[in-house]
């Protein structure tokens, strides 16, 4: 069965939601706090993710970004306010759509069949990504070049997961930050500066993979 996780801490609204989900013939997850939507997202490996904005913990911004630094899972965004909207585009988080409440479970369930069928049916999706020499495994935190692991921080495998995610796609120094999530919270883009100068030493001979955009940001540049 495909499973939702649904992140909601109004006990009611997400009791709602998984009633309409289960009788479409969902498998369902809950998880009323931001640390342990974490937890379920990696046990439970949902097809797709409905967030709510805010939560105890952590919230939706914060959970969406250390999910995007990871996987493509789909994930929908339940929000109080349509400025919420505006804001969370603004910011780049990458949902692949967006409810405002007060919303109805009906429109909900079609919102996710409609999401699932752009992302192939929910089929579960790889953790481990290939760019020319370079392997990253997101589940495992590990990384290989050209079959030789690599000591890496969790930062740094966030980074490379995330430029691996579309070798040659230029990502900005705005992104790859927010890749990072908490780890390098309050700091600024020239964090992602230091960590690439630190991958670049650790890639040795295969540090041209590592490719700078003046002004932009930063592509694995594979052949």
């Amino acid at each position: 069965m495909t499973t939702i996780l649904i992140v909601e801490d109004e006990a009611r609204l997400a009791e709602i939601l998984e009633g309409y989900l289960r009788r479409e013939g969902f498998h369902t997850e809950r998880a009323a706090t931001g640390p342990r939507a974490l937890e379920l997202w990696r046990a439970a490996r949902p097809a797709l993710m409905l967030l709510d904005l805010m939560l105890p913990g952590l919230d939706g911004l914060e959970i969406a970004r250390r999910v995007r630094a990871e996987s493509d899972l789909p994930i929908i965004m339940l929000t109080a306010r349509d400025e919420e909207v505006d804001r969370l585009v603004g910011l780049g988080i990458g949902a692949d759509d967006y409810v405002v409440k007060p919303y109805s479970p009906r429109e909900v369930v079609a919102r996710v069949k409609a999401v699932l069928r752009r992302a192939g049916g929910g089929v579960g999706l790889p953790t481990v990504r290939h760019a020319g020499p370079l392997t990253v495994d997101t589940a495992s935190y590990e990384a290989y070049l050209a079959g030789e692991p690599l000591d890496l921080t969790v930062a740094e495998v966030r980074l490379l997961a995330l430029l691996a995610r579309e070798p040659g796609v230029v990502r900005t120094r705005a992104e790859l930050l927010a890749a990072l999530g908490s780890l390098e919270r309050g700091t600024d883009e020239r964090t992602v500066d230091a960590h690439v100068k630190n991958l670049r030493r650790k890639f040795g001979l295969h540090d041209a993979l590592l490719d700078t955009v003046r002004g932009v940001g930063y592509r694995l540049k594979v052949s």
